[in-house]
């Protein structure tokens, strides 16, 4: 469905942001793309959704592909109504809006007016804390909340692909854990594709299909998920388990080398 294709991106006519970042997103699947801060994985989701530009970035080489049309030059609008919605970090939710119209909000672009009514209600299936609070302005929600009403209105949006930065960020690790498990329920009943960026990476590879390991702006190993939640290296490096005994020189030399597991 998705084809990041050797892409590089720089801010600023001088920061190189990704060194020939490529993934791919199956349909029907969830991708994880993980890493730790300054990576590159949000540069890659902008870069998808075609707000890098405002971000004062640009691609200066590879393409980016969705059910075969390049969206290199394609506005964020347009990207849209192709079918790919970006649930950005930090939730940015409608905050003088109330939830039901954050909602609304979600389904702006949508033709199919008449079914909008059914998907919201769709929505307080998944999401019953909102449908208590639907009259409630956003900015009055805790976290978890917000960050459910944005996962929501991403939905809304009817979206082929959903991507997803950060959903776990400032949200306790009990409701992480719900939050995670809803995301899984919608990929399975709607047939919903989903990257999702994480620093979490045991969560997010506890519902991921697949996933994929950014270092400095570019891939360095990847796996289906099963795999990569028993490789010792990933264990050790990325989920803090592994062996109480660690030879510095050899951490380095991974730390460098790019590794491709299939």
């Amino acid at each position: 469905m998705l084809h990041v294709n050797n892409i590089e991106a720089v801010y600023s006519k001088i920061i190189l942001a990704l060194k020939g970042m490529s993934l791919h997103v199956p349909e029907g699947k969830i991708v994880a793309l993980l890493g730790s801060n300054g990576a590159g994985k949000s540069t890659t989701l902008k870069s998808i959704s075609g707000l890098l530009t405002g971000d004062g970035g640009h691609i200066t080489d590879g393409s980016i592909e969705f059910q075969g049309k390049n969206l290199n030059n394609m506005t964020p609008d347009v990207i849209v109504k192709n079918g790919i919605f970006l649930c950005m970090e930090g939730r940015h939710v409608f905050r003088d809006l109330t939830v039901e119209e954050n909602l609304m909000a979600g389904a702006y672009c949508r033709k199919d007016r008449a079914n909008i009514k059914e998907d919201m209600d769709k929505i307080f299936v998944y999401f019953p804390k909102l449908k208590a609070l639907r009259s409630r302005k956003a900015g009055f929600l805790s976290g978890g909340e917000q960050q459910m009403l944005a996962i929501g209105r991403g939905i809304m949006a009817k979206p082929k692909l959903l991507l997803l930065d950060e959903p776990s960020l400032g949200i306790a690790p009990l409701l992480v854990k719900e939050i995670f498990q809803i995301i899984k329920q919608i990929n399975q009943d709607e047939g919903t594709s989903m990257l999702v960026v994480e620093q979490n990476a045991n969560v997010a590879l506890s519902i991921a299909d697949y996933g994929y390991i950014m270092e400095n702006g570019r891939v360095v190993m990847q796996g289906n998920a099963d795999f990569l939640l028993s490789n010792e290296e990933v264990r050790e490096h990325y989920l803090g388990i592994g062996k109480e005994e660690k030879n510095y020189k050899e951490n380095k030399v991974y730390r460098r080398r790019q590794r491709v597991v299939w």
